[in-house]
């Protein structure tokens, strides 16, 4: 098991891609720009076994930052360290090749292919003789040994209940406290489920200007958002109804457990946009995000994470297409009635046969044997959730 005082030899076998960047697994992407373009990438990863389709609701008449946003998320996603090469499929070139050439700036390989003209039995050929070119080429890489330190780490928590501030989100965020000093990249966010807690989170910045910076993103959230589309209250929002059968009565009461995610010692040294690709070095960052698991999750590894920490109480089931979710929950009934879906079990927190600093060694292990190649039990139940986040209407 890992140790508390975070060894500074521990290794990892990866794949060191083209940028630098390092992976944990391995994927050929196959990935719609919009809608329309579903149906074509799911075909080509039919004909060609080992690649992984991507499909999505969005991606036409969008304008704005709501089009930026939706770039930002297909690029970043393509360009994630666990994709070893990207076909990109959609209705027509010119969006495509945007996506294509932002991916591309990674070095890997990415090839796009226009519908339009062509329709979907030619493009599906054409684009599947390139996947299994880049199929077969990602299948002969290597792993090499990597650093600890050049792990990125994001965290979410799902179906949060009395435990999950108790234990399963107080273990990632020792898991932090270890990692961070290490040199790891680490994220946290859910923006609107830090309401009550909101001036918590502003003092673990780095600094008053980066406090600053969280808040008026909170606050925009807080406003433009909730405020200006709520009906009366966000009852049947914040907190969930699962929330509420666990036992929390309040956002405030969730939104205290939430932080319990960045440990003791950690503080974020950035605030991040959605999709957004931390650009200041190793630490702790923020990133803007709905709480919406799947879209939460799609963001930070469209923002680069090769690994994502979810703690749970009620039994969240979220997984993601190419990066793997580490569950972990200290509720001893859903550890007993949905162990298919946990990876770490810290109900030990709670019976008092385990410390919490014991719990953040067991996820880091977790963490280490995931990098090495253990499939997280959303990856072997085969959960691909991928929600694009959407600002507002398309024209």
């Amino acid at each position: 098991m890992a140790q508390g005082n975070g060894k500074s030899n521990m290794k990892f076998q990866g794949w060191r891609r083209e940028n630098g960047r390092v992976g944990v697994r391995n994927h050929v992407v196959i990935l719609p720009l919009d809608d329309l373009s579903n149906a074509a990438c799911e075909a080509v990863a039919n004909n060609i076994k080992g690649t992984l389709a991507i499909p999505h609701a969005y991606g036409r008449l969008q304008f704005g930052e709501d089009l930026e946003l939706h770039f930002r998320t297909l690029i970043g996603t393509g360009s994630n360290p666990n994709v070893a090469a990207v076909v990109v499929i959609g209705i027509e070139e010119q969006w495509t090749n945007r996506v294509v050439e932002g991916i591309k700036k990674t070095g890997k390989p990415v090839t796009g292919f226009g519908i339009e003209l062509h329709g979907d039995i030619n493009t599906i050929a054409r684009a599947s003789r390139v996947a299994k070119d880049y199929v077969q080429w990602a299948s002969e890489l290597k792993r090499e040994e990597c650093d600890l330190s050049e792990l990125w780490i994001s965290t979410k928590c799902g179906e949060s209940d009395t435990t999950t501030g108790l234990a399963s989100c107080p273990t990632v965020g020792n898991m932090y406290d270890k990692l961070i000093p290490k040199g790891i990249y680490g994220v946290f966010g859910e923006t609107s489920e830090i309401t009550g807690a909101e001036h918590l989170a502003k003092a673990r910045a780095i600094s008053p200007e980066i406090g600053e910076k969280w808040m008026n993103t909170w606050q925009a959230y807080e406003n433009d958002v909730i405020q200006a589309h709520k009906t009366n209250d966000l009852s049947d929002s914040q907190p969930t109804k699962g929330n509420i059968a666990g036992g929390l009565s309040t956002i405030e009461e969730k939104a205290l457990g939430n932080l319990e995610k960045i440990g003791r010692t950690c503080k974020y040294i950035d605030v991040l946009a959605p999709a957004e690709t931390p650009a200041k070095g190793p630490g702790l960052y923020y990133m803007d995000t709905s709480s919406a698991a799947a879209e939460c999750v799609t963001l930070m590894a469209a923002g680069g994470y090769v690994i994502h920490t979810f703690p749970t109480g009620q039994g969240n089931i979220i997984g993601n297409p190419i990066v793997p979710v580490i569950k972990i929950s200290g509720n001893p009934r859903t550890v007993r009635t949905m162990s298919e879906h946990i990876d770490v079990d810290v109900s030990g927190i709670l019976r008092r046969d385990q410390t919490i600093p014991e719990a953040g060694d067991a996820l880091i292990e977790m963490i280490m044997r995931t990098a090495n190649g253990r499939l997280t039990a959303s990856e072997a139940l085969g959960h691909r959730e991928f929600t694009l986040t959407k600002l507002y209407r398309s024209a």
